[in-house]
């Protein structure tokens, strides 16, 4: 939960944009996100602007409760129309997001979604998505869900094994993530999309693969796998500072990944937009990356149509969400395609990969031999730095 907001210029009263911010609005795809911020028990890895019930303020504040927000998010749609003017825009995706956005009734969610249709219009085609967790739900919600004009949903399911799961301070049974999918499903839901998380301490290799294969035995549209990334400031963190857990380790993220990697590939699911071989080479800049699709791609929107997956970055948020891989992928890459990457040498530099199939990837100086069993000297600031962002 943020103590403060962050330096900047104030946002104007009526929320009105400079003009260079509209330019192209309604010749582009036009996407909204409404965040939803409230959370049952807040999870101790995450550092989203999250609040328990209480926490936002009094009921008969607008929006400080579960009971007024979705008349405050109306508002603010009506408000996005205001600020656009005449401008003539079609809504293609919609992503509720939070928080728990299945915390309010169905009918809220409902509410602002018609909101939307009536201020700014959907394009016949929308996608939209709401967040969820297994224990959020139940059959007659999930039906008035897809009756409200819901279109995909995405579980945050994070492990099958418990221990794992008491660590992420998560409350749901394993158990009730294939029974959440199996309701989906009945209720008419077009895409089912589940969330995991790898790196956990305590988690083992075969408890991650317990988790994979649980989620692909519930046949899901799109899977997102996140690597754990102990942000400062959250209950995990001064966990891990107290000494009472372990830091993620870098080589058993990237053992995670490469089993991420292999199974999601057998499954039939890749990542959403174009090709890559499973022995092509890393992006040669931060936050790069190529991906591929089995259907139709979505364009700015929350997924891609067809059975796809992202198994890259960190915890916590959906696979649209720019984030930071770890730095243990060069590693598992190079042992994927044996023979074509080059090993660093006591003061190597970059000019010396320049006949390497690789060359691309040796971008910086690391005169530390030890930094290649974690591949720290292929990145781009020296020996600590990481790569990019999620593939999505």
């Amino acid at each position: 939960m943020p103590s403060s907001l962050p330096d900047g210029e104030t946002a104007p009263e009526d929320g009105s944009l400079p003009p260079e911010a509209l330019q192209g609005v309604g010749t582009r795809p036009f996407g909204l996100y409404v965040h939803v911020p409230f959370c049952a028990v807040r999870c101790g890895y995450c550092d989203f602007n999250t609040y328990t019930a209480e926490e936002l303020g009094p009921a008969t504040v607008p929006g400080a409760s579960r009971a007024t927000y979705a008349d405050a998010a109306v508002a603010e749609v009506r408000r996005i129309r205001g600020v656009l003017g005449d401008r003539d825009v079609q809504v293609d995706t919609v992503f509720l997001g939070g928080g728990t956005p299945t915390l309010l009734p169905p009918e809220d969610l409902a509410s602002v979604l018609a909101a939307v249709r009536d201020e700014l219009g959907l394009s016949p085609d929308v996608e939209v998505t709401t967040e969820a967790n297994p224990d959020s739900v139940t059959p007659e919600g999930l039906a008035r869900l897809r009756e409200g004009g819901f279109t995909r949903i995405s579980f945050g399911m994070q492990s099958q094994v418990t221990h794992v799961l008491s660590v992420l301070d998560r409350t749901h049974d394993p158990l009730r993530v294939p029974q959440a999918v199996e309701w989906a499903r009945a209720a008419g839901f077009e895409q089912v999309s589940l969330d995991l998380i790898y790196g956990t301490p305590g988690e083992s290799l075969s408890d991650w693969e317990t988790s994979v294969e649980a989620a692909l035995a519930c046949g899901p549209d799109h899977v997102s796998a996140y690597s754990l990334i102990v942000e400062d400031g959250t209950a995990l963190a001064r966990r891990v500072r107290r000494g009472e857990l372990p830091m993620p380790d870098e080589d058993d993220l990237a053992d995670k990944y490469e089993l991420a990697d292999e199974r999601f590939r057998a499954a039939g699911l890749e990542s959403p937009t174009g090709t890559r071989s499973p022995t092509g080479p890393l992006p040669t800049t931060p936050g790069a990356g190529t991906t591929c699709s089995t259907g139709p791609a979505r364009t700015g929107g929350a997924s891609a149509r067809g059975r796809t997956a992202t198994w890259a970055g960190c915890a916590g948020g959906t696979s649209s969400t720019p984030r930071r891989t770890p730095s243990g992928w060069p590693r598992a890459a190079a042992r994927r395609s044996p023979g074509r990457c080059c090993r660093p040498r006591t003061g190597a530099s970059s000019a010396s990969c320049s006949s390497c199939d690789c060359a691309t990837v040796c971008r910086s100086t690391c005169s530390t031999p030890t930094a290649w069993p974690r591949c720290r000297g292929w990145s781009t600031g020296g020996c600590s730095s990481r790569w990019g962002s999620d593939w999505s």
